[in-house]
């Protein structure tokens, strides 16, 4: 329903991505009704750790206690709870890999007390992610973006007013430089589709009015043929609301068709 890009000037896509994934991604996701917001373009970026085989046989470590090394040391452990003076405190382990010298300095072995840490055996970088597709705007070259989708069942402009509201409230809080620009917009072709309608039904019932008082000469007679335009059209929006169902663009071009076959029935019945 919603689709925006994240420009900034001097930002890489790298960096441009990462403030899409880790910050806006996530405020936008908390507007009422959105279902998934979706980042396209730009590079994602991931710690890549190459191992030179030779330190490995030279060490005598298998590849595994690498990956194992690794995931050790990136998580959060719980402890006991101690209790001083009344007061319970929770101890815990916080173990988060913060960067690549954080990755280096990890003990993978010790060997007669001497640690053999991973920047002994392996080069780590920031690199970026393998690429599956790339977003383009208007021919100016390459975009970070975002695709807001709507939960099913809601109602699109209040879940695209909602994620309005939030773009304000988080443009304060982006890096100098960085906006959210808006390029695709559901809410503008909803209001132009119903703009398109209420003219559409205006038009109608001026030239079924002319047309029935030219043809019939009888004023109660095209007054009955005019009147089963309103009504026809308002007893299918009844309808609708009874049964749940929304309104969107084929149930407005179907209503919008179906008058010329409300006129005829209440010509003929005439």
């Amino acid at each position: 329903v919603y689709q925006y890009v994240v420009t900034g000037a001097n930002r890489s896509l790298a960096e441009l991505r990462t403030l899409q994934d880790w910050f806006i991604r996530y405020q936008l996701w908390k507007a009422s009704g959105v279902s998934e917001v979706a980042s396209i373009g730009g590079f994602v970026q991931q710690y890549v750790v190459t191992v030179d085989p030779r330190k490995l046989q030279a060490y005598n470590l298998p590849l595994s206690k690498i990956i194992e090394t690794i995931r050790m040391s990136n998580r959060d452990v719980g402890g006991r709870i101690v209790e001083l003076s009344e007061t319970e405190y929770m101890v815990r382990g916080v173990g988060y890999l913060r960067g690549a010298a954080d990755m280096a300095k990890l003990t993978v072995r010790s060997e007669k007390g001497v640690p053999v840490r991973l920047s002994d055996i392996a080069r780590i970088e920031l690199a970026p992610d393998e690429r599956r597709g790339i977003a383009e705007l208007n021919g100016d070259g390459e975009v970070v973006g975002g695709i807001v989708v709507a939960r099913y069942g809601t109602h699109v402009i209040d879940v695209i007013d909602n994620v309005k509201q939030r773009i304000k409230e988080i443009a304060t809080g982006l890096p100098e430089g960085v906006k959210i620009e808006a390029v695709y917009d559901r809410s503008q072709l909803i209001e132009r589709a119903i703009d398109t309608l209420k003219r559409t039904l205006a038009e109608e019932a001026v030239i079924v009015a002319v047309v029935c008082v030219v043809f019939l000469m009888h004023a109660r007679s095209a007054l009955v043929a005019i009147l089963m335009l309103p009504v026809g059209v308002l007893m299918a929006f009844v309808a609708m609301r009874w049964l749940g169902i929304n309104a969107n663009i084929m149930s407005l071009g179907g209503i919008a068709i179906a008058i010329g076959a409300m006129i005829d029935a209440a010509i003929v019945m005439i």
